[in-house]
């Protein structure tokens, strides 16, 4: 890795090259604005970036995608920076609730599924019947996510209060079962529909009723998409292409060790590389990393209202995971999967067994990628990828000590939990699903949130940052302004909720709001566009936004590289 070679001032400086920063990064770029991207990990992603191990490609966090159909807003967002973007393959065979007495297969067509639990359930048929029709009408508002994509705070007094009937509209049907959440709610909320037992043991592992009615609305619009040919990680690596084309540097293993403040303004920042002290100078941050880390260590003490912070620490946080990555001697179909992800519970379990960390109790989600996409694994080879919900405090933060930086420190005792952890976890896999499984692998490696929070910095490993809900809500966690001008956030923290379109969304606010006070042209025709009052050609027309020749060539993966080669031989 060689040295970054830098400016000594940039208009923006990014801090973090996850889909997020990068999504800022590469709109400014177009914009005609000098940015700097700085990321403390070798390669861009963060939760996209994914690994290599020997001739294998793994995804890290990706089970689906949503809005990256051709009429999602993540798709539409990406035309506007260029037509090479990778894009994502619809998804069929969605999800498979697998448990002790029901095995159910959601696919795009939900009245197949709702059919089948009729013919289970006859007595039930009118509230199934209706569950299906509000999960339905749940789908419709998410199709039309595009009307609330953008934030409030890019809009103006009265483009606010328009906002607000949005909005509204947005939220109707959630609202009837918002409050329904927990073991005593779920039951609550499952009774509405269906007093047989035997419908709720399906969503036993479930801690919400609109968990339970969001992913058949998505299915109903075709909202369900698997990554790109080449894994997650084809995103970063084509947003990082179309910043690098504007001469914008996207510098890695530098880690961003302070904010630059004067007067209550961002003027740059400090960072490391290779354990040497650089700095840069800006005239806007886009924080698009964890926001405690950048309010706690980035930024002078007495900088951030302590009260701010106390909310922060208080808030309600989506989990971490333990993540099993598998390489196998075989296809992954000779095993019985196929495209769907396996959703594991056993019903027979407490509501609090399935997400404990218990890997005897726990739901578990099992997902085959190399069937989803031949690319990522040798010829006559495949790959699985196991996922269980965890939590940083399980076992004492996992056997983990802390130095005097807060990081954790690993030792033998982490390492032997992790392993028996995962042993755990393939054991339930291979006798409920995939009988011989063992038989069939080669290595394995294991994430735990110890891990997610050393590549990521997220607090506690979190997957996706803040979750939507009333506390949340009501304590404004998500925010794009900060208490130190010319300093925002670009990241999962902008928003609540996570995945792919919360960190588009997020970087594409935070840019909105640099064109809006540096570039009000630019600003008002991406705005139009966002909110779907001018065309892609009608934004590519303003002489404010810089042509892109649409010159990203995908690198072949590690098993394509190979097959290459021997071909050659």
């Amino acid at each position: 890795m060689q040295k970054p070679e830098l400016k000594p001032y940039y208009d923006v400086v990014v801090i973090g090259a996850g889909v997020g920063g990068l999504s800022a990064a590469a709109l400014l770029s177009k914009a005609g604005f000098s940015v700097c991207v700085l990321e403390k990990e070798p390669h861009a992603g963060g939760y996209l970036a994914g690994f290599r191990r020997k001739d294998f490609r793994f995804d890290t966090a990706i089970h689906w995608l949503n809005q990256c159909a051709p009429n999602g807003m993540v798709c539409k967002l990406f035309d506007a920076l260029g037509n090479d973007h990778p894009m994502p393959v619809p998804q069929k065979r969605i999800r498979r609730y697998l448990g002790e007495s029901f095995d159910y297969l959601l696919t795009d067509n939900p009245d197949q599924m709702r059919d089948q639990m009729i013919a289970d359930f006859p007595a039930e048929k009118e509230g199934i019947m209706r569950f299906f029709r509000k999960a339905k009408r749940i789908g419709l508002s998410f199709k039309n996510y595009n009307s609330v994509f953008r934030s409030e705070e890019t809009m103006s007094f009265p483009e606010k209060l328009k906002n607000k009937f949005k909005l509204l509209e947005f939220v109707l049907p959630f609202i009837p079962f918002i409050t329904y959440s927990g073991e005593k709610g779920l039951k609550r909320g499952l009774r509405k529909f269906f007093r047989d037992e035997g419908i709720h043991k399906i969503f036993a592992s479930e801690t919400e009723l609109l968990s339970c009615l969001v992913p058949i609305g998505w299915a109903y619009y075709g909202d369900f998409q698997s990554p790109p040919k080449g894994g997650g990680q084809v995103i970063p690596q084509w947003l990082q292409h179309v910043v690098e084309y504007y001469h914008n540097p996207v510098c890695f293993q530098c880690r961003v060790t302070e904010v630059l403040v004067e007067g209550n303004m961002a003027k740059g920042v400090k960072f490391e590389y290779r354990k040497q002290p650089y700095q840069v100078n800006c005239q806007y941050v886009i924080a698009a990393c964890d926001v405690e880390t950048l309010y706690e260590r980035m930024l002078p003490p007495g900088t951030i209202p302590e009260k701010l912070k106390k909310k922060l620490q208080e808030a309600e946080l989506y989990s971490s995971s333990v993540t099993i990555s598998i390489a196998l001697d075989c296809p992954a179909e000779d095993l019985g999967f196929n495209e769907e992800l396996v959703h594991l519970a056993n019903e027979n379990e407490s509501f609090d067994a399935h997400s404990n960390g218990n890997p005897l109790t726990s739901e578990i989600s099992i997902l085959p990628p190399s069937l989803r996409d031949k690319s990522l694994a040798p010829e006559g080879h495949g790959t699985l990828t196991l996922f269980m919900p965890a939590l940083m405090n399980y076992q004492n933060n996992w056997f983990t000590s802390t130095d005097e930086h807060g990081n954790y420190v690993r030792g033998e005792e982490y390492r032997k939990l992790k392993t028996e952890i995962a042993e755990a976890i393939i054991s339930r896999v291979e006798q409920k699903v995939a009988p011989g499984l063992r038989s069939h692998i080669l290595f394995y490696e294991v994430a735990t949130p110890v891990t997610h929070w050393r590549y990521t910095g997220n607090k506690n490993g979190t997957m996706m940052g803040a979750k939507p809900g009333k506390e949340n809500m009501q304590n404004k966690i998500a925010h794009y302004q900060t208490p130190v001008k010319n300093l925002l956030l670009g990241g999962h923290w902008a928003e609540l909720g996570g995945g792919v379109p919360i960190a588009v969304k997020a970087g594409a606010n935070a840019a909105l709001l640099v064109l809006r006070r540096e570039n009000k042209a630019a600003f008002r025709s991406l705005a139009d566009y966002m909110d779907s009052r001018i065309t892609l050609e009608e934004l590519l027309a303003n002489p404010c936004f810089k042509p892109y020749d649409n010159s990203w060539v995908q690198p072949p993966t590690p098993a394509q590289r190979k097959s290459a080669f021997l071909k050659e031989q």
